[in-house]
């Protein structure tokens, strides 16, 4: 494609937007889905951002980006993300959407789209399962050895996990 069909370039941006490869359908699939039929109410106020555990943890993840790249018809894009893998499907950012957007039920959208149109293999697919109920076991021992007031495990817990984060940096 030629370079009458970019539509913007961001130099803060990572690449830049074909018009040819925009999927315009794309938000209209996403909405006749459960959970999927109020994609386009959002008005990006970033409730849903500013409610997600994940964002406080990593600074990268951006719902509303997730929205918008759906709502220009970025489904290659989309699907193509291992950010959509990242969701913990907490419900935080659809409790407090002021728009009732249901941003949980939609990741699990595109996530069914990615497996269905075979964007992650089966054994990526296992491994993020299994990460998953690791990750739940985790929070379940520490939170029953806080309630017992034993503190110990999670700040050594936490010690490690900000040590391998500085590891990463």
């Amino acid at each position: 494609m030629g370079e009458s069909n970019v539509v913007s370039k961001d130099t803060s941006a990572t690449e830049e937007v074909v018009v040819g490869e925009l999927n315009l359908g794309f938000r209209d699939e996403i909405a006749r889905h459960p959970g999927g039929e109020n994609v386009r109410r959002c008005f990006a106020c970033g409730t849903c951002a500013a409610g997600c555990p994940i964002t406080e943890v990593d600074p990268e993840y951006d719902c509303r980006r997730i929205i918008r790249q759906i709502l220009f018809g970025m489904r290659d894009e989309v699907l193509s993300s291992p950010v959509i893998w990242e969701c913990l499907v907490c419900y935080r950012c659809y409790v407090r959407c002021p728009q009732k957007v249901n941003f949980t039920d939609i990741m699990r959208v595109l996530r069914y789209l990615a497996v269905k149109e075979k964007r992650v293999s089966p054994e990526t697919f296992e491994r993020i399962a299994r990460a998953g109920r690791v990750a739940n076991c985790v929070q379940r021992d520490l939170v029953k050895q806080v309630m017992k007031g034993e503190t110990a495990a999670l700040e050594e817990f936490e010690s490690k996990a900000r040590q391998a984060v500085g590891a990463e940096a």
